[in-house]
């Protein structure tokens, strides 16, 4: 079975990744894919210019968050006369993720309603390569575990889904809260939830914008304390 390229779009927030984000551009299949968007969350450098020469479409937010620049790509494509079937994230700096892609298209096509992709680090590791992220990250995902009953890997950004199953989650966090509350919203939403481990390699280019500090990973952390006790206060326990 193929991949559905024709009706998936891949969606990538970016924040000055003028360097990184070529060799990730350059993974993709451009021409089979529906649409390949960057939403530029204000760039300083030439991180749109590098992504228009590449083919993909730019999506200007100056509005800074992971989530808000979301969201702008998210809208980019909703207005389509065409919109994706499936809408896939991924990240700016990780250019390998490109070689899991089609795992994760079958899995939809073989009845997932979203697939995330858990990051497989060299010793076995799941979660990011930072090991106060993992642990920040573990504590997380136990809460969820605890509250909504289901048991998750990671929260990394490469995922794929049902683009009309995304619209009816009907998302909002503007910041770094946006995987969690993605995978929340999931679990109340009944839908079919499927991880994938997928090998992780330390970025080659730059910093990581959350785990490249501890201080960057303690106001990432504070944020999902506060996506968690929303979405408790939203949604409420499983049932």
């Amino acid at each position: 079975m193929e991949p559905e390229w024709s009706a998936t779009a891949v969606l990538i927030p970016a924040l000055n990744e003028e360097q990184a984000l070529p060799s990730v551009l350059e993974a993709l299949p451009l021409g089979r894919l529906h649409s390949v968007v960057v939403a530029d969350n204000g760039s300083t450098d030439g991180t749109g210019e590098a992504a228009r020469r590449l083919g993909a479409r730019v999506v200007r937010e100056e509005r800074k968050g992971y989530g808000s620049a979301c969201l702008a790509g998210i809208r980019h494509l909703a207005a389509l006369p065409e919109p994706p079937d499936v809408l896939v994230f991924m990240d700016a700096d990780h250019p390998e993720d490109a070689e899991r892609l089609p795992e994760l298209l079958l899995s939809l096509q073989s009845g997932a309603d979203l697939v995330l992709g858990a990051r497989l680090q060299e010793g076995g590791e799941t979660g990011n390569v930072h090991i106060h992220a993992r642990w920040g990250n573990r504590f997380i995902l136990g809460a969820v575990r605890l509250l909504w009953g289901r048991q998750f890997q990671d929260l990394a950004p490469f995922r794929a889904i049902r683009f009309s199953q995304l619209l009816a989650l009907d998302m909002d966090d503007e910041d770094w809260g946006w995987t969690l509350q993605m995978q929340i919203r999931a679990i109340q939403a009944g839908l079919t939830i499927v991880e994938l481990l997928v090998p992780h390699r330390p970025r080659s280019v730059g910093r990581s914008k959350i785990s490249g500090s501890l201080n960057a990973s303690v106001r990432v952390g504070a944020k999902m304390f506060y996506t968690l006790a929303r979405e408790r206060l939203r949604g409420g326990f499983r049932r």
